[in-house]
């Protein structure tokens, strides 16, 4: 269902901060064509706390209406309240979205209990896929394995986006959660033993600037051919660092302004534009990847 190399879309504003549709728009044809298997549009990467709602439906609908079902469209719909996360995924599947990404309810750190309540609330309600999204650096909370064993046994819930970090995490959870339950790396560093371990694919970060090299480095997972996949790790790996140096998605939005000027790359408050060492540290990765204009 899903694999491969799934870029967690920017989202362009223009120099006024509003919405840049038509950036938006081309950055979905690009990444199709470079050879991304599938998009996250309205993730952390593409700045979705600071998107009123309607400017949510917009960028979602406008993912949708491009990709044009080349490639499955999973719809970022985190939150902590339960009944929003329900009427976000509801929003997101009228837009015909594929699948919602929802993340484990950060701030007000629900017991493993709650989660798996949420979790099922919001599956109960939807009508497309949930795919689960645990990044405890973020949220604080940090669904365990046995929780979301007992929330994967719903014929919603298929998929998890692990940024735990751990990648202890991702035998455990397929000894509990089953070989067919679907899992993704969140982080571009780690997708290499994350897949090696069980894993299908990476929502990515780094996949916004170099998409053909991150949809080449999943696919020789994917087939077997490891020691390919081990040198495109290493080019991409300064990448992959650099895109952090900052508060994300800084450098990356600075580091596609390098590959593809006119991405309407402009930040919202409160992010603001990356160091001076940040950027010098993401153009010496992308000379290193083989990137550099």
């Amino acid at each position: 269902m899903f694999r491969g190399s799934i870029p967690a879309l920017v989202t362009p504003f223009d120099e006024e901060g509003a919405l840049d549709l038509e950036a938006f728009r081309a950055l979905v044809d690009w990444q199709i064509d470079e050879g991304s298997h599938g998009l996250v549009p309205c993730g952390t990467t593409g700045e979705v706390a600071t998107l009123s709602g309607s400017e949510h439906r917009q960028v979602v609908a406008a993912c949708v209406e491009q990709a044009r079902g080349r490639v499955p469209v999973i719809a970022g719909c985190g939150g902590y309240d339960t009944a929003a996360v329900v009427a976000a995924i509801e929003m997101v599947a009228e837009a015909g979205a594929d699948a919602a990404l929802c993340v484990v309810p950060y701030y007000n750190k629900p017991s493993q209990a709650g989660l798996v309540a949420h979790f099922t609330a919001c599956a109960e309600a939807s009508p497309i896929p949930i795919v689960v999204y645990n990044v405890p650096s973020r949220t604080v909370a940090d669904i365990g394995v046995e929780a979301l064993a007992e929330v994967a046994r719903h014929e919603r819930i298929v998929a998890i986006k692990d940024a735990t970090g751990n990648l202890a995490r991702v035998t455990a959870q397929r000894l509990a959660c089953g070989e067919d339950f679907i899992q993704l790396s969140g982080n571009d560093d780690m997708a290499l033993g994350f897949n090696a371990m069980g894993g299908t694919g990476c929502i990515s970060v780094t996949a916004n600037v170099a998409p053909r090299l991150c949809s080449r480095f999943q696919e020789a997972m994917l087939e077997g051919r490891w020691d390919e996949a081990l040198e495109l790790q290493d080019k991409l790996y300064p990448l992959h660092a650099a895109l952090f140096t900052d508060a994300s998605p800084g450098p990356a939005k600075y580091a596609l302004s390098k590959v593809r000027p006119g991405s309407g790359t402009a930040l919202r408050l409160p992010l603001t534009e990356p160091s001076a060492a940040s950027k010098a540290a993401v153009d010496a990765a992308l000379e290193h990847a083989g990137l550099a204009g």
